[in-house]
């Protein structure tokens, strides 16, 4: 069959391409690569301007990216580090060996991973003793976001640096009393030593991106100086399909990210099996990378492939090493030099006759870029100075590098913790480990003498870099000094006559007012999602500015406004656009400031409610972990506050998923007041204190009068309870105590009247801005009281509050009946000993749309059914007639056979 005209595989005139390629190599000869590059471009844009029909390929050959000419030389001592990795090789493997043959009663294993380590150690030593600074006065330190499944590897490295201890080692993963040491990095659990938690993998990738950024955004507003550190991230090739870990790499070339170093370890094994066996990762990673705009280096091929590369005039090799997939990468690394003499070299006869003078051994001593350190060093170097854009590594390795039939190269390295006594003797004997037969079925740690060369170099080339990595900042050397409360006044006093605001608006006065402040006002983080206009924040656009790298090179078609788009350099505001997980990481940026710049920010990230722990749980846990200090605002909060929006909008179970989250301290407001203590309070406690904590409160579109702040509520408020109305009527009338939160403690209002004027009940109103607080206060007291039994026993605050107040209790919120339900344990009993009744009112259930009214009838939390739970509960208690509640029915028009809203 005829070729096509537009078939670009097929050369219609040889002799033509031939004369193209041998110009185009006398210019490189002539005039060098650079030279090249240009005239290349100029011919494609030539191209372009003709209409010519061109498919673009971001991919390179199979080969190394740096020509071994070009190759910067490494300074160190090679024999030397390669010693010392073979010692943190061994040590790694020990630790997680020894845990595994604990054999407890109960039984389970304590697991752990081996092949991972194995083939990052050239990796991490290239990193450790070149490249990777450490926090000292002339610089900031650089951002290690280490993989997860290697934490062996830098605890052995910690161990030979003295940092660790044989003990700690011992009881790895086995942290509960105390001296063990953590899976994986967690800085919550060793928060001196891991900074960035990223085995949920997919989120180290992403937060690393918005952490490269937000060092680019202190250092563009003068807060620090962080133009010489780096941001370092290691990533398996398997983890890349995550969708988080490429989500954001066009921020990043975007933004020119040049302090961002991805390090993908293409093992080409995930925990199963091959990432891609009948395809190639690498070069579809290349593809993802250079698309997006990054610098691309591939590091495929070790030295030994130099020589060969060299002679393959024909390309016979290179097509060899394109066309074999992944698959079959993995299966030689499995077997052994014959094997790979026969399947790899022997596709081609040109190539099988390239290796005939080579033996087995040595075809199998051909190593992958990843295990030469020369070629990984000279591959960092060009990654740290490159300009402009950010770099992505991919290094090709080995998984299970070193181990033998155990697990090199196997599908179930992952999965490998247990090592027979010939596994571990062939490590030895591999890595040439001096301990001896005898003492090898003890598997020992092995640490050389402080004063050999070995250990010499190691603690002078952490010296040289200015300290020991990793390692966290628990505390901010600057401090700060809170506003008092009486500055927010607008926000704490009662509206004017006439007058009505949403907690939303009261948020952003209480903003406006912080960003005033001359010391902390430039330390406050604005943070949206394209969503400020929706909470009327777009005043601060003028006022501080969007923050751009590249400023504002249009004009703003809204410029004539006074509040018009406003991007700046040095803007103030991190607009992520419509981008959940986006802002949530520049959150987390600026919440662990303190830790990784020594610079304390206050971010303030508001966003839809039900975007919120509902889409981004994960990086939430992640913040938690990484002692995160900061706000979480959840707008247009509640099932039944956001007219029309509906199922996908309504918000009623963020506070109970807030509530899995130790550290993070929860609220559900409703008035203005309650919103200025609880800023103000939080601000206490993350930038006076520095304590260990993040505030998630909710906020409402709604709009109405504010009471103001009735002085000595102020405590009481952040415990989570206080008196707002307190019931009226005769001594005899019945009462009953009324709970709510948010927007349907109006609703308890409005059922507190309807109970006096209907019924002849008197209702005591409280306000409980947060149930998961008092659950939290009851939780720890009922835990005390069970381990003291002698002592006297603590009252939880709930208790405590409603003790002096008789009669039942009715909780309605916006949120699901679970929220509210958290306090049943410790309502206080009545006076005769028997339990108080407590009804709880919830949304359970998918929302809709429709107008608030017709929402809160049909999740049953509106005034009226507020004042039949009462009654009923009145009844219960035999206070009240039965009658009264089936009246109560009749008369507000309750539709009693109407399917329950969970299930409609």
């Amino acid at each position: 069959m005829s070729a096509q005209p537009n078939d670009l595989r097929t050369d219609v005139d040889s002799q033509e391409t031939r004369e193209w390629m041998d110009a185009l190599s006398a210019v490189i000869n002539a005039e060098g690569p650079e030279r090249a590059h240009f005239l290349l471009e100029q011919l494609l844009e030539h191209a372009r301007e003709s209409s010519i029909d061109m498919p673009f390929s971001a991919n390179t050959g199979y080969v190394n990216t740096i020509e071994p000419d070009q190759e910067a030389h490494c300074p160190g001592n090679i024999e030397i580090e390669e010693r010392l990795r073979a010692y943190m090789r061994w040590n790694a493997m020990a630790m997680v060996v020894k845990a595994n043959r604990h054999n407890p009663e109960d039984g389970g294993d304590l697991g752990g991973h081996i092949g991972s380590f194995a083939s990052l150690a050239h990796m991490f030593g290239a990193g450790f003793n070149h490249f990777w600074h450490a926090e000292n006065e002339n610089h900031g330190g650089d951002c290690l976001y280490i993989q997860g499944h290697v934490s062996p590897g830098v605890y052995a490295r910690a161990y030979l640096e003295g940092r660790l201890t044989e003990e700690q080692l011992l009881n790895f993963r086995q942290e509960v009393d105390g001296k063990g040491l953590s899976s994986y990095p967690h800085p919550k659990l060793m928060p001196e030593f891991w900074q960035f938690p990223t085995v949920s993998m997919g989120l180290g990738p992403l937060m690393a991106i918005y952490q490269a950024r937000f060092l680019k955004y202190l250092h563009a507003r003068g807060i620090a100086n962080t133009e010489n550190r780096k941001v370092w991230v290691f990533c398996g090739d398997g983890e890349m399909d995550e969708v988080e870990s490429l989500g954001a790499i066009g921020l990043a070339a975007r933004e020119k990210l040049d302090n961002l170093i991805f390090v993908v370890n293409c093992n080409l094994q995930r925990l199963d099996g091959p990432v891609r066996g009948n395809g190639k990762i690498v070069q579809e990673l290349e593809g993802e990378f250079r698309g997006s705009g990054w610098n691309v280096i591939k590091l495929l091929w070790g030295n030994e492939w130099d020589k060969l590369l060299a002679r393959d005039k024909d390309g016979a090799l290179r097509k060899i090493m394109m066309d074999t997939l992944d698959g079959d990468y993995q299966a030689f690394k499995a077997n052994d030099g014959g094997y790979v003499r026969r399947h790899f070299f022997g596709r081609d006869p040109r190539t099988l006759e390239m290796v005939s003078h080579m033996s087995d051994d040595e075809i199998w001593s051909l190593k992958r870029g990843g295990h030469d350190p020369q070629k990984v060093y000279a591959a960092y170097h060009e990654a740290v100075n490159h300009k402009d854009q950010p770099t992505v590594l991919l290094i090709k390795t080995v998984k299970g590098f070193g181990m033998g039939k155990a697990g090199e190269g196997k599908n179930n390295v992952h999965q490998t913790k247990k090592l027979t006594d010939e596994d571990i003797k062939y490590m030895r004997d591999r890595f040439n480990i001096p301990i001896p037969d005898s003492e090898l079925s003890k598997i020992p740690f092995y640490k050389p003498a402080d004063d050999t060369p070995e250990m010499r170099y190691l603690h002078e080339r952490r010296q040289a870099l200015g300290g020991y990595l990793p390692h966290r900042r628990t505390k901010a050397e600057e401090s700060f000094t809170v506003p008092a409360l009486d500055i927010f006044k607008s926000v704490m006093e009662p509206t004017a006559e006439g007058r009505e605001i949403s907690t939303t608006q009261a948020y952003v006065r209480f903003l406006t007012q912080l960003l005033r402040d001359q010391a902390l006002g430039p330390r406050v983080v604005p943070i949206l999602v394209d969503e400020a206009r929706t909470f009327g924040m777009e005043g601060l656009f003028r006022q501080i500015g969007i923050y751009n790298p590249a400023g504002q090179q249009y004009t703003p078609v809204d410029k004539d406004q006074v509040m018009y788009y406003k991007e700046d350099k040095a803007g103030q505001i991190l607009q992520e656009g419509i981008n959940e997980a986006g802002g949530m990481s520049s959150w987390i940026a600026a919440a662990t400031s303190y830790s990784t710049s020594n610079r304390i920010m206050v971010p303030f990230y508001v966003y839809y409610s039900m975007f919120g722990f509902q889409r981004i749980g994960d990086l939430a846990w992640a913040a938690g972990d990484m002692q995160a200090r900061g706000f979480l605002l959840g707008g247009t909060s509640g099932r039944t506050t956001l007219n029309g929006e509906g199922l996908q909008h309504e918000d009623g179970h963020s506070h109970i998923m807030a509530n899995t989250i130790p550290n993070c301290v929860s609220y559900d407001p409703t008035f203005a007041h309650e919103v200025g203590v609880i800023l103000h309070h939080g601000l206490k406690r993350m930038v006076e204190k520095q304590d260990n904590v993040f505030y998630y409160i909710t906020l409402l579109n709604e709009n109405y009068a504010m009471p103001g702040l009735k002085a000595g509520t102020e405590a009481q408020i952040i415990k989570g309870m206080y008196l707002l109305q307190q019931g009226e009527g005769k001594k005899t009338a019945p009462r009953v105590n009324l709970l709510g939160s948010g927007t349907i403690l109006r609703e308890s209002i409005a059922a507190r009247d309807l109970l006096a004027a209907d019924w002849g009940v008197a209702a005591n109103v409280w306000s409980c801005p947060s149930f998961n607080e008092l659950t939290r206060d009851g939780q720890d007291a009922e835990r005390y009281n069970l381990l003291h039994p002698t002592d006297k026993p603590k009252v939880p605050f709930v208790t405590a509050q409603l003790d002096p107040y008789v009669g039942p209790v009715v909780a309605s919120t916006d949120y699901m009946k679970a929220y509210a339900e958290q306090i049943r344990p410790f309502i206080p009993k009545n006076a005769d000993g028997s339990g108080r009744t407590y009804k709880v009112l919830g949304t359970d259930g998918f929302g809709r749309s429709d107008f608030r009214s017709k929402l809160r009838e049909h999740f049953e939390v509106n005034r009226h059914y507020i004042v039949v739970a009462a009654l009923k509960a009145l009844s219960e208690e035999g206070t009240v007639p039965v009658a009264q509640v089936v009246e109560a029915i009749k008369k507000y028009g309750i539709k009693v056979d109407k399917i329950n809203p969970l299930y409609a």
